[in-house]
């Protein structure tokens, strides 16, 4: 099933080149990857940066390819942006960003966020090698005490943290 995969534009060219320098250039590469993902893995990829600052009245969309490009318009940040994109597609959203209240705000709509470092690994990663993503979950019945009550098991991710990591291993 192919997701809907959100990418912070900035907030991933940020964590893996610096945000100094040729923007445009930046902009181009990080496309051209996304885009070379998108072939590969067949998910819905939208990319979105940030026009508050020197955008236009409206918000612009592009389409690269099959990639969907969104500059936010003059006065809204692309955060605001993902997290619309975020709320109307809900579950079958996976938003990239390493942004802490932007991924608080999308988990809340139902989306799972995922972070840049593992995006980038994920997008970088040779298609023909197996999963490196262990699985860490423990599935045995939880312990109980004495008095019959659940304890739960320290072990064990949480609920959020267990499909997070089934969405990065899908992407």
């Amino acid at each position: 099933m192919p997701f809907h995969i959100v990418v912070d534009g900035y907030n991933v060219i940020g964590s893996e080149q610096g945000l100094r320098g040729d923007l445009e250039q930046k902009r181009a590469e990080l496309i051209e990857k996304v885009a070379r993902y998108q072939a590969r893995t067949g998910h819905v990829l939208t990319t979105v940066f940030d026009g508050w600052r020197a955008g236009r009245l409206a918000e612009t969309r592009q389409q690269v390819g099959e990639i969907t490009v969104v500059f936010s318009r003059f006065g809204e940040k692309a955060d605001a942006v993902i997290e619309r994109l975020a709320w109307e597609l809900g579950s079958k959203c996976v938003v990239v960003t390493s942004d802490r209240d932007l991924r608080r705000s999308v988990e809340s709509s139902g989306a799972v966020a995922v972070y840049v470092g593992e995006f980038l690994a994920k997008m970088c990663a040779d298609p023909a090698a197996p999963g490196s993503m262990e699985e860490t979950d423990d599935l045995e019945s939880p312990p109980r005490s004495l008095d019959g009550r659940k304890k739960g098991n320290p072990r064990r991710l949480s609920k959020a943290e267990r499909v997070r990591r089934e969405r990065l291993a899908k992407l």
